[in-house]
Parts: structure tokens; C-alpha cells; sequence
């Protein structure tokens, strides 16, 4: 019911504040924008394989890959803004799992209307407002990516209404089931939340939050996830990502032998720590612990869920729109979940990778 009462809510301001436009603010035309990038990149896994390999977009070894061609056109008009972003590759196609043919190049598709200087509409698919990382490669100082990242949301398709009030923003929206451009057949609408603080100009923090139905199972989930970002000083600058995910199947789907397994969750949390000396060169650590205890994901096909704490060290040499990112990794489970060289269960894994990021 609140759902259904928040999306009438959202459609009757939508459509109200279209009609009343505010006549005295002149309306004027931007120049289309035209910006993108593209993506390449080596990986080496230690062992030799792929099957160590548990995150999104790098799911290779020993071999040159196409990471992701994007293309983003902006267009505005007074209060109106619209926005069709672009990208084809594997990197793309994993972002857009669940469509097929032209609609998986679509990252991000939607129309804005600011209603005033604290109250903008958006309707559309964007990228998700939960986690750290972003699915566009010169957005992050990694270029593999994180286990919360790969196992959140990616993308809402829906309406959503943002306010702005001085340093803090609300946002509120209801969608298709998470990563759906189109919803399934009798699916039901998620929720989508964020509270944001503009503390300082340096010290930022987003609450954030997405729960509904999942189509697959009919489980019910909800995801709380925490971001913090703090400039400390010229040279140094910290991020922190926490996050919290649950299901809970109902009754009729639920197993009579193992009562645990109506309710399963995951969590995670990951410190990032940047040191630029240069405005030439940067480093980055990304220091992540993910718990899959209820074998939610990267532990499902073994024999006990467990934790997994992955440490990534990249670099980032900076020469103009170019950037080449060297980067080791290094992970370690409670559990056996990768192999070795000779294809033996082991509990840790190493990969090194280096790529290429040009943006225009």
C-alpha cells in the first residue's frame, strides 16, 4: 500500500509541476553534450584460471580484453534535461544482464524536470545511488571492482524525486525490480531511499537503501548501505562503503528440512585510502571484507558460507585523458573457493592487471 500510495504521489507531482512551469524564469537551449570514454585491459591470475575470479567486468586471464566503449548525450531545455548514455563491450553486457540485443547497450536512460532550485523529477533508468564504486571506469581509481559492488543493485528503472535543502538531500523514488528496464510479468515495484550531508566541502556522507520483491523467488529484500568521503588534504583522501543485504523467502516457497534458509543474508565493508603525490600519479588501496555466511553468493557451491578479505593495490598514471592502471590483488576466504595452479581447493588468490582508460 505505501508503494502504490508513493508512486500515485510521485506520478501526481511529476505531472502537476509540468503544467505549472514558472513563466518568469526564461527558458533556454544547451548545446547537445557529447562526452564518453573507452576501456581496455590485461589480467593475469596467479593460479592460472578464471575460476578465481568472483567480481564484476574482469573475468579473464592471460588475455587482452575490451572492457567498455561509452557515449553519453545531454541535451537541456530551461527546466528540462535529458540524458541517453551509451555503452557497448563485456563490461556493458555484465552491467545489463537481464536484456537482450540493442536495449543492454542502454547504461543509463532518462528525462529531469527541475521543479525549482531544491525539487527535481527524474523518470527513466539510471545508475544505482547504493555503493562506492560506479560501473564507468574513469569513476573509479580501481579498475577491478568490488564484492559489494558486484553483488548490489546496478541500475533502477523508474521515477524518482530528489530535494535538495543546503547540505542536506533526500531522495525518494519507486522502480521496476532492481536491474529490470523492463519489469517482469506481475512483478511488484521497489523502494528506493538516500540521505545525503555535505558536512564540509570535504567531508560527505550518503545513507542509502532499496527493497521490494524479487521476481525470481518472490523473496522480499532490503539493502542498507552507508558511503563516507573525507578530502583530508590535498595528497589524501579516504572512502568507506558499508553494506548490509537481506532476503527472506515467504512462507509457501520456504523449506519444511532447513528452517535457515527462509532468511539469508550478506555484508561487507571496505576502506579506501588514496595518495596522490602528484597530480601525475596516484595511488589507491582498497582494503575489503565481504560475509557470505548464508552462502547468499560467492560461497553458494560450497561446502560452508564464510568471509572473504581482498586487498587490491592500483596505481594511476595520469598523461592528459589517459589513464594506464597497473594493479595487484590479493584475496583470502575462510573457505577453500578457489584453486590453485594445479587446480586444487585452496583459501587464497592473486591477480595482477593493467589498463588502459582514455576519456573524452
Amino acid at each position: 500500500m505505501l508503494r502504490n500510495f508513493l508512486t500515485a504521489a510521485l506520478l501526481l507531482g511529476a505531472t502537476t509541476v509540468a503544467i505549472a512551469q514558472d513563466s518568469a524564469t526564461a527558458e533556454t537551449s544547451s548545446p547537445l553534450g557529447i562526452s564518453g570514454f573507452v576501456d581496455v585491459y590485461f589480467r593475469y591470475d596467479f593460479a592460472k584460471t578464471k575460476a578465481n575470479n568472483f567480481t564484476s567486468f574482469t573475468n579473464s586471464h592471460n588475455s587482452f580484453e575490451l572492457g567498455m566503449a561509452s557515449l553519453k548525450l545531454d541535451h537541456s531545455f530551461g527546466k528540462v534535461a535529458v540524458v541517453a548514455d551509451l555503452g557497448f563491450g563485456k563490461r556493458a553486457q555484465e552491467f545489463s544482464y537481464n536484456e537482450t540485443d540493442i536495449v543492454a547497450s542502454i547504461k543509463q536512460l532518462y528525462v529531469s524536470y527541475s521543479v525549482s532550485e531544491w525539487l527535481k523529477f527524474t523518470a527513466g533508468s539510471w545508475a544505482t545511488h547504493v555503493g562506492y564504486e560506479l560501473v564507468d571506469a574513469p569513476a573509479n581509481r580501481s579498475y577491478s571492482m568490488s564484492y559489494m559492488f558486484s553483488y548490489g543493485p546496478f541500475s533502477h528503472t523508474g521515477l524518482k524525486a530528489d530535494l535538495t535543502f543546503g547540505k542536506h538531500g533526500f531522495m525518494v523514488g519507486v522502480s521496476n525490480p532492481t536491474d529490470y528496464k523492463s519489469a517482469p510479468l506481475d512483478s511488484k515495484k521497489y523502494l528506493l531511499a538516500q540521505y545525503s550531508l555535505a558536512a564540509t566541502d570535504n567531508l560527505k556522507f550518503y545513507l542509502n537503501y532499496v527493497g521490494g520483491e524479487r521476481p525470481s523467488d518472490s523473496a522480499q529484500t532490503n539493502q542498507i548501505d552507508l558511503v563516507a568521503t573525507a578530502q583530508l588534504s590535498d595528497k589524501f583522501s579516504v572512502g568507506l562503503n558499508g553494506s548490509y543485504f537481506t532476503s527472506k523467502l515467504p512462507e509457501k516457497t520456504r523449506s519444511f528440512s532447513i528452517d535457515k534458509e527462509a532468511t539469508s543474508a550478506w555484508w561487507g565493508s571496505a576502506l579506501y585510502l588514496s595518495y596522490d603525490p602528484s597530480a601525475k600519479f596516484g595511488l589507491t588501496l582498497r582494503s575489503e571484507l565481504f560475509n557470505d555466511a548464508d552462502q547468499s553468493n560467492v560461497f553458494a557451491s560450497a561446502d560452508a558460507g564464510g568471509k572473504i578479505f581482498a586487498n587490491t593495490l592500483s596505481g594511476n598514471f595520469r598523461l592528459g585523458p589517459l589513464v594506464i592502471i597497473p594493479e595487484f590483488r590479493i584475496e583470502n576466504a575462510s573457505q577453500r573457493i578457489y584453486v590453485d595452479e594445479n587446480g586444487k581447493p585452496t583459501k587464497s588468490a592473486a591477480s595482477a592487471l593493467v589498463a588502459a582508460v582514455y576519456t573524452f
